[in-house]
Formats: C-alpha cells, sequence, structure tokens
C-alpha cells in the first residue's frame, strides 16, 4: 500500500532502524536479509532526500531528519497497533498478554505486591513485566514499549492521561548504632549531616522526588553517597553517619531487614502523589482498563497485612 508515493510497508523499516541504529539488527528483527534491509533504506533516503543513518566509525547515527521523522513515524505506529490489535474484550483468566509495566524499584517494593496478590485472588493468567526507567520514561510510553508508566505526578507528561493512585509521606534514616539515631534529628543535625540519596542513573540532573523538595526550600545537602535505586541506599547508610531521606512505606519495610531507625523529617514535606499513565491512544483497551482498575485496587490495599505492613511493623516516628 502506497500513501503520497511511500510504500508504507517502509515505515515498519524505517521504525527499526531508527531505534537500532544498525542495519543488520535491524534484518534481524524483521527477519530480511541485510541487503533487503540495506535496499530499503536505500529507498527511504531517496523518498525523504536525506541520509537518515550516516556512519561515523564503527557506528551509526541518526541525522537531524531522520530524529524528526523517528518519534513521528513510531506515533504512527503506535496508533495502528493500539487500534488493530486492541481486543474487544479482556478475560484475565484466559489472558497470555504480558504487561509492560515502567516504574521505580520503590514502586516495585510497595505497590507491586498488592497488585501480584490481587491478580492471583482472581486467577489471572497474564504476565507483568516491571521495566526499569529511563532518564525520559514518557517517551517509551509514547513509542510504545510499555503500557503503563508509575511515577510521581510531578513527573507525568502533560500529552497523555493519568490517574492518582496513592499519596506517600516522607521519613529520614540512620544506621541505629550512629551518633544520629541518639537524640531529635533537628534541622542543624540534619543539614550538618552527609546524605545518602538516590540519583537517577541514566540522568544524574534528574532528582528524586525529595531532592527536588528540598531544593525547593533552600537547603543545601552534603551528598557523601549516591546510588540508582531507591532500595539500597539503606546499604549506604549502615555503618555511617549519613542519613537517608526516604518514602515512609519503604522505610517501614527496609528497616525490618537493615539495623536501621526511622526518624521524622525535621522539615515539614508535601506527600508524594504517585500516579499511573498510559498512551492516550489506549485509554479505551480493555486489558489495560483491567490494569489500570486492578493499580487502583492494589493502592488501596497497599498497606494491608497480607501484602504490606503487618500490625508491628507499622512506622514508628521517635
Amino acid at each position: 500500500m502506497r500513501f503520497n508515493k511511500l510504500d508504507l510497508n517502509l515505515l515498519v523499516a524505517l521504525d527499526v532502524l531508527l531505534k537500532e541504529r544498525s542495519v543488520t539488527q535491524a534484518a534481524q528483527l524483521l527477519n530480511l536479509s541485510a541487503s533487503a534491509m540495506s535496499n530499503s533504506l536505500s529507498k527511504l533516503r531517496e523518498y525523504f532526500n536525506d541520509d537518515l543513518l550516516v556512519s561515523i566509525g564503527r557506528k551509526m547515527e541518526i541525522t537531524p531528519r531522520g530524529q524528526v521523522l523517528h518519534d513521528a513515524v513510531r506515533s504512527i505506529l503506535v496508533t495502528i497497533d493500539s487500534t488493530l490489535t486492541a481486543e474487544p474484550a479482556f478475560d484475565p483468566q484466559s489472558s497470555d498478554r504480558t504487561f509492560r509495566i515502567l516504574c521505580s524499584d520503590y514502586t516495585l517494593l510497595v505497590l507491586a505486591p498488592a497488585l501480584l496478590g490481587l491478580a492471583a485472588k482472581v486467577g489471572c493468567t497474564a504476565r507483568f513485566l516491571f521495566m526499569a526507567q529511563s532518564g525520559t520514561p514518557y517517551k517509551d510510553l509514547e513509542r510504545g514499549e510499555a503500557d503503563v508508566l508509575i511515577v510521581p505526578t510531578g513527573f507525568m507528561s502533560p500529552d497523555h492521561p493519568y490517574e492518582a493512585l496513592f499519596q506517600e509521606d516522607f521519613v529520614c534514616m540512620v544506621w541505629r548504632h550512629s551518633k544520629l539515631a541518639r537524640g531529635v534529628l533537628d534541622l542543624e543535625r540534619y543539614v550538618n549531616a552527609e546524605h545518602a540519596v538516590m540519583q537517577h542513573s541514566t540522568n544524574m540532573r534528574m532528582d528524586a522526588f525529595e531532592g527536588w523538595f528540598l531544593k525547593r526550600y533552600g537547603v543545601t545537602r552534603r551528598i557523601a553517597a549516591s546510588t540508582f535505586s531507591f532500595i539500597t541506599i539503606p546499604a549506604l547508610v549502615v555503618g555511617t553517619e549519613m542519613v537517608a531521606t526516604v518514602h515512609a512505606r519503604a522505610a517501614a519495610r527496609l528497616a525490618s531487614v537493615w539495623p536501621l531507625e526511622i526518624r521524622p523529617t525535621p522539615i515539614a514535606f508535601d506527600k508524594m502523589e504517585q500516579s499511573v499513565q498510559w498512551h492516550k491512544f489506549r485509554t479505551s483497551d480493555p486489558a489495560l482498563v483491567w490494569l489500570r482498575g486492578m493499580l487502583a485496587e492494589a493502592a488501596r490495599h497497599i498497606d494491608d497485612a497480607e501484602w504490606g505492613l503487618a500490625p508491628e511493623d507499622s512506622i514508628s516516628l521517635k
């Protein structure tokens, strides 16, 4: 099929070529020969009057024109895919679908147990693939590489719908045998202490929510250690005089495993709102409607003893 003299089959080839930046790898993914894929690239270059991909050393780089086309073509293919592949109904007890969920390890720790527990109770046969977030996770959502994105509301894309799931407080964690564990952790001790923080591994300028909030109020911390993961922060705090500002639910779970003490933050923090976002073209997808409902239900039961915090593990601030 052609549109404006362009063979629309070439759009699929263009999408994969620009993503892989390799004729050989693109050919393998599309089950084509390298020569056939090279021929497709030649036709695309002729049609768009641009190289699209250029060799620089041993790598191929996307031209500015190719970069513009990449996002546009991906959007077109996502639209087609969401229209043609969406099933008229979704039966969780017979589905072989894999739900691709972009989220942090914090979400895995506090929300995933309730989600998977509820799914097991209803006999869900679908699979759940939890995917690590990139520096710009909403781009993965727009490219159709994930079904939903779970992040703080402030990091949501304005171009796609979302729903709030739950709110979270922040607390401080210190090593149980540190000096900071004795007495009140006031603002002066907090500011003068060294800090362990989570910092995104692919975008070092992208602060975690608590870092953004502290900057907002003009508090400068002395960061002594940073990690790519929320739940590895305790490993950095144990045995030191550092303090970590973390999500309250995560802190309660981690303090039951590590020799840590939980303290109130010395300044009032706004609650973090965690939300789920999906591509606007997939709003009516019955499977995603079901998934969003399950996520909302899981959020309502996030603190149940069955898969959350048992009463004896509840947060105690000293």
